[in-house]
């Protein structure tokens, strides 16, 4: 039956490349699969010499869509067409794409009123940016064994700028820390021109500025008992 084999197993019907990752044509060794027609219609289980009789009877090429399914699943298309459109969209939707960078943000479990306000500024700043926020709650000496202080605050912090994000990863202890992902739920607004590389770089590293004490203090101050309220 080698009338079944006569299309190149490297090229599609318009003689494009083929990737290796796809198997097509008569690189599908298997003897039977669960065919699907060029329009989606569901052909059924067929022998493979009868799924490539069918491809090249229309003129389009056997594709291998699902590999682990028992039989495998291929459908009819013009494989060729077929990547050369999905390349267009893949270009068209990284041309569309905001460009999100994740910024983080850090907290004492017993943060005071003043810090907590300050803080959440930057965090809701960030989220009007269009970007994410990892928030990071950093525990000390026995602060470590009242989890549900860090819980509390992410909490709060996350309904505090619930106009402006959602929680995209909830809160998770991480050895002293326990961090949350917010992230912003509308885009940025479009600038009457781009805020320069050098000003946003003198902003975080303002933040920064403001969470380097509360870094020191937490590497130089000896553990104490914080179980107090």
């Amino acid at each position: 039956m080698s009338g079944l084999r006569s299309v190149a197993p490297t090229t599609s019907i318009r003689g494009d490349p083929i990737s290796t990752e796809t198997r097509i044509n008569d690189r599908i060794r298997v003897p039977e699969v669960r065919l699907v027609g060029p329009n989606g219609e569901q052909v059924g289980i067929v022998r493979i010499e009868d799924a490539l009789r069918l491809a090249q009877e229309a003129e389009l090429d056997l594709v291998e869509v699902a590999a682990q399914a028992r039989p495998p699943v291929c459908k009819l298309m013009d494989y060729g067409k077929f990547k050369y459109e999905s390349a267009q969209k893949a270009r068209e939707s990284r041309r569309n794409q905001q460009l999100t960078t994740i910024k983080e943000q850090k907290l004492r479990p017993k943060i005071d009123k003043h810090d907590y306000e300050t803080k959440r500024g930057h965090v809701r700043r960030f989220l009007e940016g269009g970007n994410k926020v990892k928030v990071t709650i950093m525990f000390r000496g026995r602060e470590q064994s009242r989890p549900e202080l860090g819980f509390r605050l992410l909490q709060r912090l996350a309904e505090d700028v619930a106009d402006l994000g959602v929680v995209e990863a909830s809160p998770k202890q991480d050895g002293r820390n326990m961090t949350m992902v917010i992230g912003p739920t509308k885009k940025p607004a479009p600038r009457a021109r781009p805020a320069s590389v050098e000003q946003e770089q003198a902003a975080d590293q303002a933040v920064e500025h403001e969470q380097a004490p509360d870094q020191v203090s937490a590497e130089q101050a000896p553990a104490a008992d914080t179980d107090q309220a």
